[in-house]
């Protein structure tokens, strides 16, 4: 494909943009539980005015753009206020999760350089319900990944944590939740061995730094998680998740600015200037800093946890009705608004097809098979149309033979169990390869 040698019209390619998105799955209808983080219409319609109104100022400057400053450290200072970080805590806004993981590891690596210059490889240690982003900044940044197993509730083991510790161990990390199974890691024992120990302990609250504040305003157990257990010494938080801001906002927080400091960059030796940035982008949209901003101002915390009570509602009576079903499970107890659905007597890949066929989109996991469930204010809508849908996609899978099952299904139970995981890697990185090719026609 080449760049065309003409400019097509506006009208023509709105209309190309229709036709190539309708393949696309309609998360509008709230049939998708992952990716989206479906709200009322009103507050997706403001993030998007807000963002427009942005979208062509640049971050890289704050002082041709004061105004994105003064957005960034106002949602900075709201969300470590909500995350009890008090006035010392400090922090910068980035495109994402993993991108506020990945500061997060840099600061930790370079804080470690300081405290503790004898150890020629920092060492890193995680449950395995962690997300792969740690892993991903560990291979970027030239740490050593330690993988511990999560206990039969599916959360960090922390005698496992401490056993597995070495004079080169510079961080634990838990997650509030995790991804996959919605628990919230034993964040107060996981304190106290960090500062036992002298080192760092990072919260991964991306998914539930919008969700777990006001839960518990609302009344909700939560277990504690935030800068109020002591040892937490950062945190990373999605706007663009539970906050709905549209993507390409995220948050990582420091318990103070000494430590943030260790997530800068700057080279003084260009001649083209003085080149510094808080964040691994230069060049940053203005739109995500404005409508975080906009969009944080416009609920407000009596905003959100009216939207977090109903999502708690929601997620409580879905988990009952799932566990109705003799032929699934709800894996552990779920702390929050995430969670896993397991079957011993089904496939349960193939019972994801189904439901797929049926219009719902619930992603498949493994080790241990599940599928998994985000719920979304917009989900108490449809949770009697799913659990419907779901009674006949269990019939139909019950008297599927199993080799009826679909490429994708089958694929995925075998990487899961595949002996050789090096194979797992090289098949999916082929996969993803083949994967970005430009389609021909």
């Amino acid at each position: 494909m080449e760049l065309p040698k003409k400019g097509a019209s506006r009208e023509n390619l709105l209309q190309q943009l229709d036709q190539i998105s309708a393949q696309d799955t309609n998360w509008r209808t709230a049939h998708m539980f992952a990716y989206i983080y479906r709200v009322d219409d009103e507050v997706i319609n403001f993030g998007k005015e807000a963002y427009a109104k942005f979208q062509t100022e640049n971050g890289l400057s704050p002082f041709a753009f004061p105004s994105l400053r003064k957005f960034e450290t106002e949602v900075v200072a709201m969300t470590a206020s909500m995350l009890n970080g008090g006035t010392e805590a400090a922090g910068c806004m980035t495109s994402g999760g993993t991108e506020s993981i990945l500061m997060a590891m840099k600061a930790v690596r370079d804080w470690a350089r300081d405290k503790f210059p004898h150890i020629q490889v920092p060492e890193v240690i995680a449950p395995t319900s962690a997300h792969p982003a740690w892993d991903k900044a560990c291979h970027y940044l030239g740490l050593k990944m330690v993988h511990t197993p999560v206990d039969d509730g599916f959360r960090a083991d922390v005698d496992a944590m401490r056993a597995a510790m070495t004079p080169n161990t510079v961080l634990l990390i838990g997650s509030a939740p995790t991804y996959p199974h919605g628990m919230v890691d034993p964040i107060d024992k996981m304190g106290e061995l960090a500062q036992e120990k002298g080192i760092w302990l990072h919260v991964d609250a991306c998914v539930g730094g919008f969700v777990l504040p006001f839960q518990r305003a609302g009344g909700y157990p939560t277990p504690p998680f935030d800068f109020a257990v002591p040892g937490v010494l950062s945190m990373s938080a999605d706007v663009h998740k539970y906050g709905y801001a549209p993507k390409g906002a995220s948050i990582v927080l420091y318990r103070n600015a000494d430590l943030r400091k260790y997530q800068f960059y700057a080279y003084t030796e260009w001649s083209g200037g003085v080149y510094a940035t808080p964040a691994l982008a230069g060049g940053r949209t203005g739109g995500a800093v404005a409508a975080a901003w906009s969009v944080m101002k416009f609920l407000g915390e009596e905003g959100y946890v009216k939207q977090v009570s109903r999502m708690m509602e929601t997620t409580r009576r879905m988990i009952d009705r799932i566990n109705e079903f003799p032929e699934l499970r709800v894996l552990g107890k779920p702390d929050s608004t995430l969670f896993a659905i397991a079957s011993d007597e089904l496939n349960i890949f193939a019972l994801g097809d189904e439901l797929k066929k049926l219009g719902w989109i619930i992603e498949p996991m493994h080790m241990p098979a599940a599928l998994h469930v985000t719920v979304s204010p917009k989900h108490d809508e449809v949770m009697d149309a799913l659990m419907k849908d779901m009674r006949t996609a269990i019939d139909k899978v019950k008297t599927m033979p199993e080799t009826d099952v679909s490429e994708a299904a089958a694929l995925y139970g075998m990487m899961g169990t595949l002996p050789d995981r090096k194979m797992a890697h090289d098949l999916v990185l082929e996969y993803l390869n083949g994967l970005y090719q430009v389609e021909t026609t």
